[in-house]
């Protein structure tokens, strides 16, 4: 029992990576997950670029890695975005993306580092709306992500999906809230066997299945445990939806009828479904049992980080540091006597399992897109 307690960097999205690492140590946290989204991209929701991904070479590589050996922290990238779906040119630049920070992660040593590369695979309603969608969108994930993740294989570097189901990537007027086919266990068991290869796994989020009516728990026990290399803490408060029940999500009608008929409609895309986003032990209980969790976990032998995403609507919701700042330290108390050794001084993350960050690359390999990879 020694997990390591990480950052997710997406709630510092107006600080330097320097300014981040010195919250992560008075946080008291072992590790970041570094966000590196396109600085062009289409969202505008907990997103941040934290590295400079346009002229990341191995001199930068050799910097980065020296700099978290000095601070004691672990790293891993990300970045989340549709990358089967959605506009076209779009798509394409989140493909090209993502290949250029699994070239990134080759450079800060890969697998040998424990450097992941976490991301989405998104959702194309095209071809969704279509009978069979779901079959047509597995198809079309194989299609874009079987070059890929045998790119990432043979630079030896694993890509994470997170399994959000991203229900406010479309418009409220929508029927559906579906966005992302990571976000249901079967659909990312079909992928596994679509594309065999150990080189891709998981970031599990369980508050995305708190809001599905779904106990994380029962998920990990039907998870491959070999897939499972991170846990995103964040926590669901989850309401009763009376007026619309909790198999679909809330519809959007015209706004008069709706309050003339005393119906709550959603407020913005992102209101959806009956529940408030929350960090555990932050700011009142959550839906969830972080303990029987935490057990399965442990009984499943799970040893990797467990990283802290803050979208908490009383943390990083309030766009104040210091709340921020409390969300993340009141997170990690509450981890602390779950994931950690009791000492003396209470409840400590026992350094002897620190690695410290190999430099295992010197030489650079050229930037791809998908065009050359196919």
């Amino acid at each position: 029992m020694n997990n390591q307690i990480w950052i997710m960097t997406s709630a510092f999205d107006r600080l330097s990576l320097d300014e981040v690492i010195e919250k992560a140590k008075e946080v008291g946290v072992q590790g970041l997950d570094l966000c590196v989204f396109r600085r062009d991209g289409t969202r505008n929701d907990f997103v941040a670029t934290h590295l400079d991904y346009e002229n990341f070479g191995p001199d930068d590589a050799k910097a980065l890695l020296d700099k978290f050996n000095k601070n004691q922290l672990q790293l891993s990238l990300g970045a989340f975005d549709n990358l089967i779906g959605g506009d076209e040119a779009q798509r394409v630049k989140n493909q090209n993306h993502l290949l250029r920070l699994i070239r990134m992660a080759h450079l800060l040593g890969g697998d040998t580092n424990d450097v992941k590369v976490g991301t989405f695979v998104g959702y194309n309603h095209e071809l969704g709306n279509q009978e069979n969608g779901f079959q047509k969108n597995l198809e079309a994930y194989a299609e874009v992500f079987r070059p890929i993740i045998k790119y990432a294989e043979d630079l030896g570097v694993t890509v994470l999906y997170e399994n959000c189901p991203m229900e406010g990537w479309r418009a409220a007027g929508y029927t559906s809230t579906f966005n992302n086919l990571t976000g249901v266990l079967a659909a990312r068991k079909l992928m596994y066997e679509l594309i065999p290869s150990k080189a891709h796994g998981e970031i599990y989020d369980p508050s995305h299945d708190v809001w599905q009516h779904v106990d994380p728990s029962e998920v990990i026990r039907h998870t491959d445990r070999t897939r499972l290399h991170r846990i995103h803490v964040k926590a669901t408060r989850r309401g009763n939806n009376v007026h619309w029940g909790n198999m679909y999500p809330m519809q959007q009608v015209e706004a008069g009828l709706a309050k003339r008929a005393g119906v709550p409609v959603p407020k913005n895309e992102w209101d959806r479904h009956n529940y408030e986003a929350m960090l555990p032990g932050f700011g009142g209980s959550d839906s969830m049992d972080w303990r029987a969790f935490v057990d399965t976990l442990q009984e499943r032998g799970f040893t990797g980080p467990f990283e802290i995403e803050n979208e908490a609507a009383l943390s990083k919701g309030t766009g104040n540091m210091g709340a921020i700042m409390q969300g993340y330290k009141a997170t990690t108390l509450n981890l602390a006597p779950m994931l950690w050794e009791l000492t003396d001084a209470g409840y400590q993350y026992n350094t002897d399992g620190f690695r410290e960050l190999k430099q295992a690359v010197t030489q650079d390999v050229p930037v791809i897109t998908m065009e050359k990879l196919r």
